[in-house]
């Protein structure tokens, strides 16, 4: 294996242009779907206090523990094909979740709803309930204390937990591979295609190079999360 098998190229083959636009394809799905019931859950979690708020806690966080393989079978196993519900999905509303790209969204959903969650609930712990209950005082009613004073305060945790949870679903593999395969074209993402090229002989290069996209995408995505969390810190102490 010679160095200049590593070299790259100014151009992406049609499978590799197809991976990527199908990653940004099935992350943005992901996050755009996930994004609302993120909110919800994690405003739950930070004001409300009820039975099984640990345990709906402990479920939230499961796929940052189990085994990314685990959460994609358990996928498979729920709504496959022939399953009750994935047979029901199909039969009356024309989804079809196993080894589509929507599957592959739905499976980055799960595996990248945790990360979402961590800093949307922080931010709105963050915020003083005074401000609500002044809302309240003056007459607005719940709902339109929520989106009109609540949510804009915690909108530097939401975005930062949108772009965290973007990146995550961008790299997700384990859960996506067993739940939908590698089917170049339909399911084939970034991270997948990394696989089926260092399967392949002289795939090194290629694979070199969508490890280079994807590394990029997963930094510039940190380092703007650290700086939205950093002017959120620094609003909310008065700098």
């Amino acid at each position: 294996m010679n160095l200049s098998d590593f070299t790259p190229s100014v151009y992406f083959s049609p499978q590799e242009l197809t991976a990527i636009v199908l990653s940004l394809k099935v992350a943005a799905t992901a996050t755009a779907f996930s994004l609302p019931l993120a909110v919800f859950v994690a405003y739950a979690l930070a004001r409300w206090r009820f039975p099984g708020h640990a345990a709906l806690n402990a479920f939230i966080h499961l796929p940052l523990v189990m085994p990314p393989v685990v959460t994609g079978f358990a996928l498979l196993l729920l709504l496959g094909r022939k399953t009750p519900l994935g047979h029901f999905l199909a039969e009356y509303f024309g989804v079809v979740f196993a080894f589509r790209w929507t599957g592959a969204a739905l499976a980055a959903a799960v595996m990248s709803f945790p990360l979402m969650i961590r800093p949307i609930r922080l931010s709105f712990e963050s915020i003083d309930e005074r401000l609500a209950l002044a809302s309240r005082s003056l007459g607005a009613d719940p709902l339109w204390t929520f989106f009109v004073v609540t949510l804009p305060l915690a909108a530097p945790g939401v975005i930062v937990g949108s772009i965290l949870g973007f990146a995550k679903a961008l790299g997700e593999f384990g859960a996506t591979i067993t739940f939908v395969s590698n089917i170049p074209g339909e399911t084939q993402t970034i991270p997948s295609a990394i696989y089926s090229f260092t399967q392949t002989p002289d795939g090194d290069a290629d694979a070199l190079r969508l490890a280079a996209v994807s590394a990029t995408i997963a930094v510039a995505a940190l380092v703007v999360s650290e700086i939205l969390q950093k002017r959120a810190d620094a609003t909310r102490a008065g700098k």
